[in-house]
C-alpha cells in the first residue's frame, strides 16, 4: 500500500464512522426532533415529506453512505452521493446557524459550518479517488 492509499483508507474509515454515527442519531427521539426543527420553513411539507420523515430518510442516506464507503465496489458512488448529500442538507444547517437561540450548540455559526461542509466534501473526494 502506498502512503496515499493508507491515508484514503483512514479517511474512509473515519468518514464511515462519522456518517453512520450521525445517521443513527437521526433515529433517536431527541436529536430527531431537533433535526426536524432545523428544516427551513419554506422546505416543510405535510404527509410523506413532513420533517420527521425527511430526517429518517437523511439518516438512512448517511448510514448507507457510510457503509458504502467501506465496500470497494460501492466506494466511489457512495463518496459522490455523500458529497451531494452534504450540499442537499446545507440549507438545514444554515437555517440552524441563523437561529442560534433555538438550536444552541447545534447552531454552528454559518462560516465555520460552511468550511466544515466543504472539508467533508473534500474528504469524500479523497475517499473516492
Amino acid at each position: 500500500m502506498t502512503p496515499f492509499e493508507i491515508v484514503q483508507l483512514i479517511v474512509r474509515i473515519l468518514l464511515a464512522a462519522i456518517f453512520i454515527g450521525m445517521g443513527v442519531a437521526h433515529f433517536r427521539r431527541g436529536p430527531r426532533r431537533t433535526m426536524a426543527k432545523m428544516i427551513p420553513p419554506r422546505m416543510r411539507r405535510r404527509g410523506a415529506l413532513r420533517p420527521e420523515v425527511l430526517v429518517a430518510i437523511t439518516g438512512v442516506c448517511e448510514i448507507a453512505g457510510g457503509i458504502g464507503l467501506l465496500v470497494p465496489a460501492t466506494r466511489v458512488p457512495a463518496a459522490v452521493l455523500l458529497a451531494v448529500f452534504l450540499v442537499a442538507v446545507f440549507p438545514a444547517n444554515a437555517y440552524a446557524a441563523r437561529h442560534g437561540e433555538t438550536f444552541g450548540r447545534l447552531a454552528t455559526p454559518l462560516v465555520p459550518r460552511l468550511i466544515g461542509q466543504l472539508a467533508l466534501i473534500a474528504l469524500c473526494v479523497v475517499a473516492a479517488l
